[in-house]
């Protein structure tokens, strides 16, 4: 069962052991918590094996909604995503802060920036990636956790991106334990870069908050690149 499976069944499971609890006082009919955990624990069935979970983000970013601090977290991390692609020459496509507005806009899915990987998808088709083109894609995966971390001093979000990121290195033989030393290599130059260019990726999280298209982001990213000096990319 996956995290967000998890997650489900823990919030339905605490659900049902405070209706429990509070049932006599409120008078709720003893089977009712029963009857409603086993409906929330179909649906999560249903949901993980023919949904992929698509529809259990949905509600969880719905849930996550009311809470302003989880809302600025998920800005705070893609905008680090959306930064430093930008400064790496891959285009950004598009962003959504949430599985409903990527649904939305015809991705099903947790939300996040989608950016052009068809460059380093082509070589990894012909079986052979430039350790210039990994290095590059690697710190833009890992920007988000790089941006929570400056902000927060801890990241709760990126397991799909480390995932993600290893999995893509193990198909090009690396081991395990490289594969969490360019992990980490590449959260700190991903820190570094977006400390370098504070001030853009300011601005950008006042963008994204608003929900400015791309090229409204891309527009302010370059006004504010104009009055700080950027940490050089000639290496990447």
């Amino acid at each position: 069962m996956d995290q967000l499976s998890l997650n489900l069944t823990a919030i339905s499971v605490f659900l049902m052991t405070l209706a429990i609890l509070l049932g006599p006082l409120l008078h709720i009919p003893p089977t009712l918590p029963a009857a409603t955990t086993f409906a929330v624990l179909g649906v999560v069935t249903v949901d993980s094996f023919f949904l992929q979970g698509k529809g259990g983000n949905v509600f969880l970013d719905w849930i996550g909604g009311f809470f302003p601090a989880y809302r600025d977290r998920i800005i705070y991390h893609e905008a680090g995503h959306f930064l430093l692609a930008h400064l790496f020459a891959i285009p950004v496509l598009g962003y959504s802060l949430s599985a409903w507005e990527a649904l939305q806009q015809g991705f099903p899915g947790q939300g996040g920036v989608r950016f052009d990987d068809e460059e380093i998808q082509n070589q990894l088709k012909s079986g052979k990636i430039t350790a210039q083109m990994l290095d590059r894609y690697g710190i833009v995966w890992m920007a988000g956790i790089a941006a929570e971390k400056m902000v927060y001093t801890e990241a709760q979000g990126g397991k799909d991106d480390r995932a993600f990121l290893s999995a893509l290195m193990r198909n090009v033989g690396f081991s395990p334990s490289i594969c969490e030393q360019k992990q980490r290599f590449y959260l700190l130059q991903a820190k570094t870069i977006l400390e370098a260019n504070s001030l853009a990726y300011t601005k950008l999280v006042e963008a994204m908050r608003d929900r400015a298209t791309v090229d409204e982001c891309i527009r302010i990213i370059s006004e504010s690149k104009s009055m700080e000096k950027l940490t050089p990319l000639e290496n990447f």
